[in-house]
């Protein structure tokens, strides 16, 4: 048996023998952390489980993933403080769970689920693989080593998962197990449709406003193959949209032909600044976001900085 495979067994003893789960993604989630929490939610529900799926503040998702089973969620008051168990998704450190840290610090055991390439893991069970396309995987291997079956709800939050990870199965992430996975996904009752419908062809007007600001102000620095933008807080404001609104942003930036990477600077009500990194696949900005206390994947990753715009931009720069 490999260590894997051991590891799936441990997480599936400890699943069985809990009465109740505290679920947690990181904070802001993505398509691949919610969709993997609420299925393996959905997935514990039906097993006869107590569940407290949730994440860190701000706790408030994008929109477009309305269509998946959010109803679920607790606030992470709401959250239990000391968990018999808990499950960690997608997060490729625990200061990404943002307060439930604390949570995952106090619990009994602790399951964490995750496919970034950086995290060294800080659960009783490690389920890491930098090789997977994205959370949902582990979800799908761990849901066939307790032998639970899928279901139209698990099978689509997981879809959804694998979907926004791999780029509508557009990046190098996308291999024949991940096809093979989606397929199972299809067959037990997953929309692809209705996933494409809510992710990628909605948005609030005021996205086309924002959109407009940051391709006004992109910068082509062709030397380093670079091109990047900003976002400020005004803009949000003059758009009449939040930041979750505003994730499709960094993928118009990067097609740009003459650029490896793409750089998108958000500025956050804290008086930080978020950067959104994207590569073509000759720079690891994975290993740049995690040299500035952030992380990722080769292709896609971020961090949060202390200090302007351009001071991050700078850190980019000096790193290419």
């Amino acid at each position: 048996m490999t260590q894997m495979n051991e590891r799936m067994n441990a997480a599936a003893k400890l699943i069985r023998s809990a009465r109740s789960v505290v679920l947690a993604c990181h904070v802001g989630p993505d398509g691949d952390a919610l969709g993997s929490m609420l299925g393996m939610a959905v997935a514990l529900r039906r097993a006869g489980k107590e569940v407290y799926p949730s994440f860190g503040e701000p706790f408030s998702h994008m929109d477009v993933f309305r269509f998946l089973p959010v109803d679920m969620l607790v606030s992470p008051a709401g959250v239990p403080a000391e968990p018999e168990l808990m499950m960690s998704f997608d997060a490729g450190s625990i200061d990404r769970l943002g307060e439930l840290a604390s949570q995952a610090s106090r619990a009994g055991g602790l399951i964490v689920l995750d496919h970034h390439v950086t995290n060294v893991g800080f659960g009783t069970v490690d389920l890491i693989d930098g090789d997977a396309a994205a959370t949902a995987v582990m979800v799908m291997k761990l849901l066939d080593e307790l032998d639970w079956p899928l279901d139209p709800v698990i099978a689509e939050c997981l879809l959804t998962g694998i979907v926004t990870d791999t780029g509508r199965y557009q990046y190098s992430n996308t291999t024949p197990e991940t096809l093979a996975m989606a397929s199972r996904l299809v067959a037990a009752g997953a929309r692809p449709e209705r996933i494409s419908r809510h992710v990628y062809e909605e948005s609030p007007f005021g996205f086309l406003k924002a959109t407009g600001e940051v391709l006004r102000r992109a910068v082509l620095e062709a030397e380093l193959a670079l091109v990047w933008s900003y976002l400020s807080l005004a803009d949000l404001e003059a758009a009449e949209i939040g930041p979750g609104d505003t994730d499709p942003l960094i993928d118009i930036l990067r097609i740009a032909r003459e650029s490896d990477v793409a750089a998108l600077a958000k500025e956050t009500p804290d008086g930080r600044i978020k950067m959104s990194l994207r590569s073509r696949g000759r720079v690891d900005v994975g290993s740049i976001a995690s040299a500035l206390g952030g992380g990722g994947h080769h292709n896609a990753a971020g961090f949060t900085y202390d200090g302007t715009v351009e001071e991050a931009v700078a850190e980019v720069r000096a790193r290419l």
